[in-house]
């Protein structure tokens, strides 16, 4: 298997990091309102240099359970947030998901368009059968993109937090995941 980054959308590139992504990470990763509903942060830059470390490591062995990849605006090559999909189980072919943000990219239906493009291709690629993420149940912009994603809630966790859940039916091609007239295709960079 060779890897299928970057990805393009019609706004987003979704690529492996980069050292000098650094003080992009730093600004959303230290924003108490950015990871209020995360458990995690916020993060001192000795912190986001250590992940960041970790993560240039990580993404130099192909192929991995874990694929996380920053997001980056098309139109200005900013950074302006990180997603990421786990494989957790081979056997069951599932996964999660996650995805964090810069707060002055929020409500822009950047989480949508960048998390349908990496779902079509995680179940295109590695013949997903069923992609789960968990949501604080206060954190309404989530659920809002996770009910665009066509996920159906599932179940309460204990802490309030919701889990939501997203499958791909035995006989359904992958290429139903994908949206209207979008598409989404390796970038040539």
């Amino acid at each position: 298997m060779t890897p299928w980054f970057p990805i393009e959308t019609d706004r987003l590139l979704l690529r492996d990091f980069r050292l000098e992504d650094e003080g992009h990470i730093y600004d959303y990763a230290s924003d108490p309102e950015v990871v209020g509903f995360a458990d995690w942060g916020p993060s001192d830059l000795s912190t986001v240099r250590s992940n960041l470390h970790r993560r240039l490591e990580d993404q130099e062995r192909w192929p991995r359970d874990s694929i996380e990849v920053a997001v980056e605006l098309r139109s200005n090559s900013y950074l302006i947030g990180i997603m990421r999909i786990t494989v957790l189980d081979h056997t069951n072919t599932t996964a999660d998901f996650g995805y964090t943000f810069n707060r002055r990219y929020w409500a822009k239906g950047y989480a949508t368009e960048g998390t349908r493009a990496l779902l079509h291709l995680a179940f295109s690629n590695l013949s997903l059968h069923r992609v789960w993420a968990t949501c604080d149940v206060r954190n309404i912009a989530s659920f809002r993109v996770m009910e665009k994603l066509g996920m159906r809630r599932e179940g309460l966790f204990k802490r309030a937090r919701a889990c939501w859940w997203i499958s791909l039916p035995p006989g359904r091609p992958a290429s139903t995941l994908e949206p209207g007239k979008r598409r989404y295709k390796k970038a040539t960079t």
